[in-house]
């Protein structure tokens, strides 16, 4: 039976992901985590079996376990040899012999040509790298319109960001934001436990992130990353709004800023505001959420490795 570990599973699950536009700037804080090949293993998942270091060790484990019979069974055929060249002849003596070389022969083939105890595994390990400090918004709509279906869709997507940023990069500043009429930072707890709720004006999380940018986090020295996460619902006269805040304060600072609606619905006038950015930004990107089988292969399309 393969097993996989914890740590072994985030790596399958985050494989192939970055944030992307990382750059360098004139702080060094954060630490990407690398991964690299160390050597062999006795336990992993199949795809990283070592096909030769296991054949290696098939071919040890069958030399040892059969080289005191082989050198038996060399013996008992020279006896064999002998006998039959002798006179007078010996038959049952020849049959014994015989026998004893074919029971020879059977225990020598009967040893697996390989075992589990033959299989490694390429072992790999994580390794700190210096790169550029970084800055993620959440921005969650908690409104009346997010059912609780839409708000723990929301929240799941949330968490993979969490993990990946935790897994893949140390030191990332991670500020959680929620909204309903009026937007409030809070930490990891509330933002993903408080049950506080009511009208839609999105508008309030943008300018709350304007704020705090311009106070804690120049982009200067940091690299400026947000998600944010609504189901679309908004007061028609703040969605141009937010796309104004998009283009003229925000996005001119942000290395990326994905935007994902969680609706079933037929798109309403926020999704088509922040069409006409997508159309105009290369570092704003937006996805739909229908179900939750989407979120993760939305997920890994938002921060895919690029290619260069």
């Amino acid at each position: 039976m393969f097993q996989i570990s914890k740590d072994e599973y985030l790596d399958l699950l985050f494989e192939d992901l970055e944030l992307p536009n990382l750059e360098k700037n004139q702080l060094n804080k954060i630490v990407e985590w690398k991964t690299f090949r160390s050597g062999y293993k006795s336990s992993g998942v199949p795809a990283n079996i070592a096909i030769v270091k296991s054949l290696q060790n098939s071919l040890a484990r069958r030399t040892a376990m059969t080289a005191a019979k082989r050198r038996q069974l060399r013996e008992l055929e020279q006896a064999l040899d002998n006998l039959m060249n002798t006179e007078p002849a010996q038959p049952f003596e020849e049959e014994r012999v015989k026998s004893e070389i074919l029971s020879l022969r059977e225990k020598i083939s009967s040893v697996p040509f390989i075992d589990t105890f033959d299989l490694r595994y390429k072992n790999y390990e994580r390794r700190p790298q210096p790169t550029s400090q970084a800055v993620m918004f959440c921005l969650m709509d908690v409104s009346g319109s997010m059912d609780q279906a839409t708000k723990d869709m929301a929240k799941r997507f949330y968490i993979l960001l969490y993990l990946f940023l935790n897994r893949t990069y140390k030191n990332v500043d991670v500020v959680f934001i929620r909204h309903h009429t009026q937007a409030k930072e809070v930490d990891e707890h509330e933002f993903f436990y408080s049950q506080e709720t009511g009208g839609t004006i999105v508008s309030s999380a943008l300018r709350m992130m304007d704020e705090i940018v311009k106070k804690r986090y120049s982009p200067a020295e940091w690299n400026i990353y947000a998600a944010q996460a609504s189901d679309g619902d908004n007061w028609a006269d703040d969605s141009p709004g937010c796309r104004e805040l998009l283009d003229k304060q925000i996005l001119p600072v942000t290395r990326y800023y994905s935007y994902i609606e969680i609706t079933r619905r037929a798109h309403q006038t926020l999704w088509r505001e922040y069409e006409a950015l997508q159309a105009s930004h290369s570092n704003f990107a937006m996805q739909n959420i229908r179900s939750v089988e989407d979120i993760f292969p939305v997920f890994r399309e938002l921060f895919k490795k690029q290619v260069n």
